[in-house]
């Protein structure tokens, strides 16, 4: 019986052609574009865009906040505060707010409360 061996999580660690490799993208350390992409500008131009969608979800809507310019650990905490202030749940997902029921009024007070540009997209 011939059993094969797995390698480490974090493959290729020396080269010696480029000296250290990143674990993450597998180049020499000097070609590494991992740790600019992580201080890379979040997505985004500062003003939410507010909506109501119903697309994919079994006709339920679902309120959604688009374009605010915050990293993964603002918008998580904004989200929380949106979730809280409409009392329902919901997620975020890919740099985009979603909270459960139909509550744009309720978000756009809600984020110029909070000293963010907010208006309404859609219908």
């Amino acid at each position: 019986m011939n059993i094969m061996k797995r390698s480490a999580p974090g493959g290729l660690v020396y080269s010696t052609d480029g000296g250290r490799m990143c674990p993450e993208c597998r180049k020499p350390l000097a070609q590494c574009l991992c740790k600019q992409a992580a201080k890379a500008p979040p997505a985004g131009d500062g003003t939410a865009r507010v909506s109501r969608e119903t697309k994919g979800r079994g006709g339920k809507s679902v309120t959604v906040v688009k374009g605010l310019a915050l990293d993964g650990a603002a918008l998580n905490a904004l989200g929380k505060q949106l979730r809280t202030a409409c009392g329902t749940g919901g997620t975020v997902k890919d740099g985009v707010i979603e909270v459960q029921g139909d509550h744009c009024d309720r978000i756009i007070d809600a984020l110029q409360k909070l000293g963010h540009r907010a208006k309404r997209a859609g219908g």
